[in-house]
């Protein structure tokens, strides 16, 4: 049945989508058949009995399905996919480890508001009092990782619940899980009328609102723009509207690219691994407009030290449980599309830029000499493709974040909420899939690739040209820095690892190491020429901080 039946102000997919009459066949045909009329071209999954009726649809269908190696793998790439098209993901999984395998890549995605949509098998109910075979409870599981979550009953129409999940998914920003019994998927599919007729709206944006924050703005002499994730379908607007006002940008992880990072007001990302500029700058604010921004910690820091003589707008999806000034329910689009009309008259604000050029020249980071150098080398030598770059989790993902500049939104993508080892390379794969047209680059570390190198093999099966750059100090980096930092030891993070170009081999890709920084050019040269996956495996100082 459906999870929390009382859920009377659902979007109605009827609004958004057209989808064909369905009225035959099993609940798994008219499963397949919806995904075709949602417009689902790719499914990435892993088969097993308790879907195997799915499958047999699929292989006749004009959906193409990835076989991934690891289930893990499935939920990243379909992230991968949905963040750089735009659609949701569709994962296919089997029951008990078949599903249980995915929670990680669930909770990366609830925590980074990527939608997806999991369909996962299910056993069929047992009468019996004893353990039944590969049974979870997947419901359970995933209350606190999804934005809703379905299991299936026979009383239920497969079709609304696959466009409601869809519509949830997309609307709302999240992954959505559909528990399907076996039992259901194989018997006849009834139709039954549409349940869910109303839409979710957000609340009138006041004009009493908007002139508070115009009031606020035009008192302000040091403020700033803060972009998170939720900004990145503003891209427009923001861009009026830092035209119109003339204000300094700075944004969390998940908002690089919402501003151009080569313009000259950007001033980079805040938080733990933030700029020095950016930061400095948030310190020393006076107003702040935030923009789709979630305050994580990571970002935030010392939340008391945060922006502590700054006023706040708040604009998001959702209410966020802190103190702000003015606090507003909105996309970030229809706000400075509204907010434009009450703009106080455009300043130069001379004194708070030479302030913000002042950090700038005190910005003395130069710890990371020889990483930074290869990453500026890789970006001078790939930004004219304009790439989609996909990190995993470490200093290779912050320094990426710094060195980079990412002028168009969804170039970059990395796991931010969660911090996944093993999200870059099946996440690559989906981004490629996404646009084939577009370079993609996977930056990795040593220790996340080892999570999931195994999509190696789903690269070669279906010629993904994905460029694999691993950034090889035979350590956990980011932790070794943590444990000197913190406890003054480097206690179980130094690694013994593979010879990757041997593993390349193995797979039957392209794979060369560098071990100097004149080779990296010509690395580079060789490994974007080849058509298909390519790892350049670069060795770095062991001991290098970010």
């Amino acid at each position: 049945m459906y999870n929390n039946r009382a859920m009377t102000n659902l979007l109605s997919v009827n609004e958004k989508l057209s989808t064909k009459s369905i009225s035959t066949g099993s609940c798994a045909e008219v499963l397949v058949k919806t995904l075709e009329n949602l417009g689902v071209e790719n499914i990435f999954g892993y088969p097993g009995a308790a879907v195997l009726s799915i499958y047999n649809e699929l292989s006749h269908s004009g959906i193409k399905h990835f076989l991934v190696r690891h289930e893990q793998a499935a939920v990243h790439a379909a992230e991968g996919y949905a963040r750089v098209s735009g659609k949701p993901g569709v994962v296919l999984v089997t029951s008990g480890p078949g599903f249980t395998n995915t929670i990680t890549g669930i909770a990366n995605a609830y925590a980074d508001s990527t939608p997806l949509v999991i369909l996962a098998g299910d056993v069929a109910p047992q009468k019996n009092k004893g353990k039944v075979f590969q049974k979870v409870d997947i419901i359970s599981m995933t209350k606190t990782c999804s934005k809703r979550n379905y299991l299936l009953s026979c009383e239920d129409d497969v079709r609304q619940v696959l466009e409601e999940a869809f519509a949830v998914a997309q609307d709302e920003k999240g992954p959505v899980v559909i528990a399907l019994p076996r039992n259901v998927l194989e018997s006849g599919y009834t139709p039954s009328p549409n349940i869910f007729k109303t839409k979710v709206k957000l609340p009138e944006i006041q004009n009493s609102e908007l002139e508070r924050a115009a009031r606020l703005l035009a008192s302000a002499k040091q403020p700033l723009l803060l972009l998170g994730g939720g900004s990145l379908d503003s891209v427009d607007e923001i861009k009026d509207f830092v035209s119109k006002t003339n204000i300094p940008v700075i944004s969390t992880l998940m908002g690089i690219g919402a501003y151009p990072s080569a313009d000259s007001r950007y001033l980079g990302m805040i938080g733990i691994n933030g700029t020095y500029p950016a930061n400095t700058a948030l310190y020393s604010s006076d107003f702040i407009l935030a923009l789709g921004v979630s305050f994580s910690d990571r970002s935030t820091c010392k939340n008391d030290d945060f922006a502590p003589n700054a006023k706040i707008v708040n604009v998001n999806l959702k209410k966020i449980p802190d103190d702000f000034d003015i606090e507003i329910i909105a996309d970030s689009s229809e706000f400075l599309r509204k907010f434009i009309e009450y703009l106080p008259e455009k300043r130069s604000y001379a004194d708070w830029y030479n302030k913000i050029n002042l950090f700038k020249e005190e910005n003395t980071n130069s710890l990371c000499r020889q990483s930074s150098g290869i990453l500026k080398t890789i970006y001078e030598y790939t930004k004219d493709s304009e790439p989609v770059v996909v990190t995993d989790v470490g200093q290779h993902q912050m320094l990426t974040a710094q060195y980079f500049n990412f002028n168009k939104p969804k170039k970059f993508i990395t796991s931010g909420g969660l911090g996944t080892m093993g999200f870059g390379l099946p996440a690559a794969i989906g981004a490629y899939l996404a646009n084939p047209e577009n370079l993609v680059l996977n930056i990795t570390g040593d220790g996340s690739f080892q999570m999931n190198l195994q999509e190696l093999a789903t690269c070669r099966e279906h010629n993904i040209p994905v460029k694999i750059i691993i950034m090889n100090n035979s350590y956990l980096g980011m932790v070794r820095q943590m444990q000197e930092k913190i406890y003054k030891n480097m206690y179980q993070v130094e690694m013994i690892n593979p010879d990757f170009t041997k593993i390349a081999e193995a797979y039957d890709l392209f794979a060369v190491r560098v071990t100097s920084e004149n080779e990296l050019r010509p690395a580079l040269e060789k490994a974007i020429s080849y058509p298909g996956t390519a790892i350049i495996d670069i060795a770095i100082n062991s001991f290098e901080e970010i």
